[in-house]
């Protein structure tokens, strides 16, 4: 718990360094959105290529891994959406990014330290696997789906819309770019890739930062029962689906059933706030959604975290 509670806690005090800039009004107004605009556009991408260009791409690729990781994104997100279109609200957007939140993982600033310090080197490609998962699966259906919100598409010309939502993410941009420079074992130049380094270590904190400056004037109690059931779904159903996958359908080795149901028990990242303010859409929910299920994870991804320890031994 202590390593969690560890990785947690500078979390916690850069959303609250982004309040406090907020409250105390030392940004202008229009600071969250000029933020989350670099995060969005310049920061990650970055972030995305330089990472994904040099992970060894050919080795992670492990299409019994990736059928899990996948399964159990899809047999909680689409019950999920289901109910979220029942319950909570009927626009597309707000839906997509509901199920989005209940699905995409923290891998980046929580996964990959607690997984290593956990088990080691050992589990390096089994964890890129999983980051890569998230990125591609989630985030790329997020994206085309919120294209489709804004356009307000309907027939045919909602696949049109999708399919432009995937070509025009800088996101899944970058990531494909690299996976590409790493299947060919292109490398990087050193100045470029330290350029690429800089950048991408400025998107996480910013991203943190944003989020806080958005709270200002916000009530995250404001849909409470939602969020609280995105929490749920997000360390309970999802890792739990993940772990039925992995254990009885599609069996995996101890050590790559500990990696994907961990990582599925991680709290929602931060990526999901980005998205939301990107289109302006479900942004206090997302935001409310990332801090609770943060708090409680603390717990819970402890327990799953030992329980694997103990199983297969660090």
């Amino acid at each position: 718990m202590q390593a969690l509670i560890d990785v947690s806690i500078p979390v916690f005090a850069i959303i609250l360094a982004g309040y406090l800039a907020g409250r105390f009004k030392l940004l202008g107004q229009d600071s969250t959105a000029a933020l989350n605009g670099f995060v969005y556009f310049i920061a990650l991408p970055a972030m995305f290529l330089s990472s994904t260009s040099q992970a060894p791409v050919a080795d992670v690729l492990d299409w019994r891994l990736l059928a899990v990781i996948g399964g159990g994104y899809f047999a909680t997100a689409i019950p999920v959406a289901v109910i979220a279109r029942i319950f909570f609200s009927k626009r597309i957007g707000e839906i997509g990014l509901h199920s989005a939140a209940s699905v995409f993982a923290n891998t980046g600033y929580m996964g990959i330290p607690l997984v290593l310090t956990a088990f080691g080197a050992a589990a390096t490609n089994a964890m890129i696997a999983t980051v890569l998962a998230n990125l591609f699966i989630v985030l790329g259906i997020a994206s085309a789906v919120m294209e489709v919100d804004r356009t307000g598409a309907s027939g045919p010309r909602v696949i049109v819309d999708a399919v432009r939502g995937l070509v025009r993410s800088p996101l899944l941009c970058a990531c494909a770019a690299g996976m590409v420079l790493s299947a060919l074992q292109w490398t990087i130049p050193g100045p470029a890739l330290k350029f690429l380094d800089l950048l991408g270590a400025s998107a996480g904190p910013c991203a943190l930062f944003a989020m806080g400056l958005f709270l200002v004037g916000q009530s995250v109690r404001r849909g409470a029962g939602e969020v609280a059931w995105i929490t749920v779904v997000k360390l309970a159903v999802h890792p739990l689906a993940t772990w039925l996958i992995a254990h009885y359908l599609i069996p995996l080795d101890p050590l790559e059933e500990a990696v994907a149901v961990i990582m599925a028990a991680l709290p929602t990242g931060g990526l999901i706030f980005v998205l939301a303010q990107r289109y302006g859409v479900y942004v206090q929910r997302a935001t409310a959604a990332i801090l609770v299920s943060t708090i409680v994870s603390i717990a819970t991804v402890s327990f799953a975290i030992q329980h694997y320890v103990d199983l297969i031994g660090p």
